[in-house]
Protein backbone atom coordinates (compact mmCIF):
# COMPACT_ATOMS: atom_id res chain seq x y z
CA UNK A 1 0.00 0.00 0.00
CA UNK A 2 2.69 2.35 0.95
CA UNK A 3 4.14 1.64 -2.93
CA UNK A 4 0.69 2.94 -4.46
CA UNK A 5 0.47 6.01 -2.18
CA UNK A 6 4.03 7.11 -2.89
CA UNK A 7 3.49 6.36 -6.84
CA UNK A 8 0.35 8.76 -6.49
CA UNK A 9 2.31 12.17 -7.90
CA UNK A 10 3.57 10.24 -10.91
CA UNK A 11 0.05 8.83 -11.59
CA UNK A 12 -0.69 12.02 -11.34
CA UNK A 13 1.38 13.49 -13.67
CA UNK A 14 1.11 10.56 -16.53
CA UNK A 15 -3.22 11.39 -15.87
CA UNK A 16 -2.97 15.09 -16.94
CA UNK A 17 -5.98 16.73 -16.03
CA UNK A 18 -8.01 13.52 -15.69
CA UNK A 19 -11.38 14.19 -13.50
CA UNK A 20 -11.87 10.76 -12.87
CA UNK A 21 -8.19 9.79 -11.39
CA UNK A 22 -8.03 13.42 -9.62
CA UNK A 23 -11.11 12.32 -7.62
CA UNK A 24 -10.06 8.92 -6.59
CA UNK A 25 -6.69 9.90 -6.16
CA UNK A 26 -7.97 12.83 -3.82
CA UNK A 27 -9.89 10.07 -2.11
CA UNK A 28 -6.94 7.28 -1.58
CA UNK A 29 -4.65 9.92 -0.37
CA UNK A 30 -7.74 11.55 2.18
CA UNK A 31 -8.15 7.91 3.97
CA UNK A 32 -4.22 7.91 4.77
CA UNK A 33 -4.24 11.42 5.83
CA UNK A 34 -6.89 10.93 7.67
CA UNK A 35 -5.76 8.16 9.82
CA UNK A 36 -7.16 5.51 11.29
CA UNK A 37 -8.90 7.84 13.70
CA UNK A 38 -11.02 9.88 11.19
CA UNK A 39 -11.36 7.49 8.90
CA UNK A 40 -14.81 6.41 9.80
CA UNK A 41 -15.76 9.62 11.14
CA UNK A 42 -15.00 11.83 7.82
CA UNK A 43 -15.74 9.83 4.83
CA UNK A 44 -14.19 11.85 1.70
CA UNK A 45 -17.04 11.13 -1.57
CA UNK A 46 -16.53 13.46 -4.16
CA UNK A 47 -14.18 16.13 -6.00
CA UNK A 48 -15.62 18.76 -7.82
CA UNK A 49 -13.59 21.48 -9.19
CA UNK A 50 -10.81 21.45 -6.58
CA UNK A 51 -13.10 21.41 -3.64
CA UNK A 52 -12.79 17.86 -1.75
CA UNK A 53 -16.60 17.25 -0.19
CA UNK A 54 -16.66 15.15 2.85
CA UNK A 55 -19.05 13.86 4.95
CA UNK A 56 -19.26 14.05 8.79
CA UNK A 57 -21.30 12.41 11.24
CA UNK A 58 -22.80 16.17 12.92
CA UNK A 59 -21.65 19.33 12.79
CA UNK A 60 -19.32 18.99 15.75
CA UNK A 61 -17.21 17.19 14.04
CA UNK A 62 -17.67 19.28 10.50
CA UNK A 63 -16.91 22.31 13.19
CA UNK A 64 -13.55 20.14 14.66
CA UNK A 65 -12.44 19.15 11.04
CA UNK A 66 -12.94 22.66 9.26
CA UNK A 67 -10.49 23.80 12.22
CA UNK A 68 -8.21 21.68 10.97
CA UNK A 69 -8.97 21.37 7.46
CA UNK A 70 -5.46 23.92 6.32
CA UNK A 71 -3.22 21.42 8.37
CA UNK A 72 -5.24 18.68 6.55
CA UNK A 73 -5.36 20.01 3.09
CA UNK A 74 -1.51 20.46 3.28
CA UNK A 75 -0.81 17.21 4.07
CA UNK A 76 -3.05 16.17 1.21
CA UNK A 77 -1.43 17.98 -1.33
CA UNK A 78 1.74 17.20 -0.24
CA UNK A 79 0.87 13.33 -0.31
CA UNK A 80 -0.06 13.93 -3.95
CA UNK A 81 2.84 16.14 -4.89
CA UNK A 82 0.54 18.49 -6.18
CA UNK A 83 -2.47 21.24 -5.72
CA UNK A 84 -5.14 18.93 -6.49
CA UNK A 85 -7.16 20.27 -3.86
CA UNK A 86 -7.25 23.41 -2.81
CA UNK A 87 -10.56 23.60 -0.73
CA UNK A 88 -11.83 20.82 2.00
CA UNK A 89 -16.03 21.14 2.61
CA UNK A 90 -17.40 19.12 5.22
CA UNK A 91 -20.96 18.28 4.49
CA UNK A 92 -23.11 16.80 7.73
CA UNK A 93 -24.17 13.60 6.02
CA UNK A 94 -24.98 10.89 8.91
CA UNK A 95 -25.86 8.30 6.12
CA UNK A 96 -23.23 7.93 3.99
CA UNK A 97 -20.72 8.06 7.24
CA UNK A 98 -22.89 5.22 8.40
CA UNK A 99 -22.96 3.40 5.17
CA UNK A 100 -18.80 3.72 5.89
CA UNK A 101 -18.77 2.09 8.91
CA UNK A 102 -21.12 -0.90 7.75
CA UNK A 103 -18.97 -1.15 4.78
CA UNK A 104 -15.88 -1.59 7.44
CA UNK A 105 -17.03 -3.09 9.67
CA UNK A 106 -18.36 -6.27 6.68
CA UNK A 107 -14.22 -5.66 5.49
CA UNK A 108 -13.21 -6.13 9.32
CA UNK A 109 -15.18 -9.40 9.21
CA UNK A 110 -14.47 -10.94 5.94
CA UNK A 111 -10.57 -10.20 6.55
CA UNK A 112 -10.82 -11.79 10.40
CA UNK A 113 -12.41 -14.89 8.88
CA UNK A 114 -9.97 -15.17 6.36
CA UNK A 115 -7.14 -14.30 8.83
CA UNK A 116 -8.75 -17.70 11.21
CA UNK A 117 -9.02 -19.92 8.18
CA UNK A 118 -5.12 -19.85 6.94
CA UNK A 119 -4.14 -19.54 10.93
CA UNK A 120 -6.03 -23.04 11.30
CA UNK A 121 -4.92 -24.32 7.58
CA UNK A 122 -0.89 -22.96 8.61
CA UNK A 123 -1.10 -24.39 12.39
CA UNK A 124 -2.22 -27.72 10.77
CA UNK A 125 0.60 -28.07 8.93
CA UNK A 126 3.53 -25.37 9.97
CA UNK A 127 2.84 -25.42 13.73
CA UNK A 128 6.68 -26.95 14.25
CA UNK A 129 8.12 -24.56 12.08
CA UNK A 130 6.26 -21.85 13.52
CA UNK A 131 7.19 -22.46 17.31
CA UNK A 132 10.74 -21.90 16.53
CA UNK A 133 9.76 -18.19 15.98
CA UNK A 134 10.06 -16.63 19.19
CA UNK A 135 8.56 -13.08 18.38
CA UNK A 136 4.25 -13.72 18.88
CA UNK A 137 3.59 -11.34 15.91
CA UNK A 138 6.44 -12.71 13.60
CA UNK A 139 4.83 -15.90 14.20
CA UNK A 140 1.10 -14.99 13.58
CA UNK A 141 2.10 -13.29 10.38
CA UNK A 142 3.97 -15.82 9.85
CA UNK A 143 1.04 -18.39 10.21
CA UNK A 144 -1.22 -16.15 8.29
CA UNK A 145 0.55 -15.49 5.73
CA UNK A 146 2.19 -19.21 4.71
CA UNK A 147 -1.92 -20.01 5.51
CA UNK A 148 -2.86 -17.90 2.95
CA UNK A 149 -0.74 -19.12 0.35
CA UNK A 150 -1.54 -22.61 0.87
CA UNK A 151 -5.53 -21.64 0.70
CA UNK A 152 -4.64 -19.96 -3.06
CA UNK A 153 -2.69 -22.76 -4.08
CA UNK A 154 -5.49 -25.28 -3.28
CA UNK A 155 -7.56 -23.02 -5.26
CA UNK A 156 -5.56 -23.45 -8.49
Amino acid sequence: MDDLIRSLPKLLRAAGEAEEVCEAAAIVAWRRVAGEGLREQAVPFRLYRKTLIVAVADTTWQKQLEAMSGQLLFRLNSLLGQAIVTFIEFRVDPRTVKQERAAHALKQTNREQQEQRALEKANSQLSLAADAIHDEQLRHRFLVAAGSCMERQEKE
